[in-house]
């Protein structure tokens, strides 16, 4: 009669080098080499989820990564522009969209610059048909940009164009990273709701 096969001992290790080993403080199998003392696991972390060799990165880790991802993006879409204009005459065009009819001075300093540099850009603007200088109704002495219809297409091109670009970056992902970006990009327009 043969007697059952005893389990392998320290000196058989190598008869079963693939077999999980029991973690004496969690109750699980960990895989051979894995230092069970290396990596402490919390009773919350047991009980939550599986074991995570890696810690959670804290709130200024994320935001560091937020925060330089978001610059990039930002730089690369910044010079998708349309026509023979430069990204800083592109922004200085949105923004007097945005604001409608905006003195120099507010103009400047929405796109936080010296006003010397914006009267500079404006007339540069306004010899390439994409704006044009006013006096304001009230006090001749102020002066008020608009855009020109020729002003308003430059942006909407401009635009068209940045969006085009997410398009052709969004086509590299899988359909899952697509669904996780959703989420992603909720989560963004719900941190900048509030200044």
């Amino acid at each position: 009669m043969m007697s059952p096969t005893a389990p392998p001992t320290r000196g058989d290790e190598h008869t079963g080098r693939d077999q999980p080993r029991r973690d004496e403080r969690t109750g699980r199998d960990q895989p051979r080499g894995h230092d069970a003392t290396s990596t402490p696991v919390s009773d919350a972390g047991a009980a939550s989820g599986p074991h995570r060799d890696v810690a959670p990165e804290s709130e200024a880790e994320i935001a560091a990564r937020l925060r330089l991802a978001v610059t990039r993006l930002a730089r690369r879409l910044r010079h998708q522009v349309a026509g023979p204009v430069t990204p800083s005459q592109v922004s200085a065009l949105a923004t007097v969209e945005r604001l409608g009819s905006p003195t120099l001075g507010e103009l400047a300093a929405s796109e936080q610059v010296q006003p010397p540099s914006m009267t500079k850009m404006v007339v540069g603007l306004e010899a390439a048909g994409l704006v044009e200088r006013r006096e304001d109704d009230v006090d001749r002495r102020v002066v008020r940009v608009t855009l020109t219809s020729e002003g308003r297409r430059t942006v909407q091109r401009s635009r068209s164009l940045r969006t085009a670009y997410l398009v052709r970056r969004l086509r590299r992902l899988s359909e899952a990273e697509r669904a996780s970006l959703e989420t992603v990009v909720s989560l963004l327009e719900h941190v900048v709701e509030e200044p």
